[in-house]
């Protein structure tokens, strides 16, 4: 994996994944999106990464790091994060 990439594991239906993609796209923040319902791989890597639990948005990027089911407030720092490479 690249050291940018983001990969956004999801549903369409879910809430917070509608919203998370707005605010990439909103903000010209690339990302790659995987939903779970049609990809097995990324359903099982969702239940892995999240004890058993199928939490999404589950957000992994480039460095290893993950954010699942951000806030307004995460996203925010994660744009002025992004804003800083």
């Amino acid at each position: 994996m690249m050291e940018n990439t983001i990969i956004v594991y999801g549903t369409t239906w879910c809430g917070d994944c509608i919203r998370v993609r707005r605010f990439f796209d909103h903000n010209n923040i690339r990302y790659h999106w995987v939903d779970i319902d049609q990809d097995k791989r990324g359903e099982e890597f969702v239940f892995s990464t999240n004890h058993g639990m199928r939490s999404v948005p589950t957000i992994v990027f480039g460095d290893g790091s993950i954010l699942v089911e951000p806030s307004e407030v995460e996203l925010k720092q994660l744009k002025i994060k992004i804003g800083q490479i």
